[in-house]
């Protein structure tokens, strides 16, 4: 008899923990994705015209 017959069976508790663990660290992703996003288009703008800083 192999124990894979036998697998317990997750409770609806660990199923959403997980299911919510899961969407955070998409949302998390997805505000990195769009953080990156920004610093490459201000990197973008930042080649195209340089700013230069006022000599004291």
């Amino acid at each position: 008899m192999s124990r894979m017959s036998t697998a317990k069976r997750q409770t609806m508790s660990k199923m959403n923990r997980e299911r919510e663990l899961r969407e955070k660290r998409a949302l998390k992703q997805e505000r990195k994705d769009q953080k990156k996003l920004a610093a490459a288009a201000a990197a973008a703008i930042e080649a195209e015209a340089p700013v230069v800083a006022p000599s004291a």
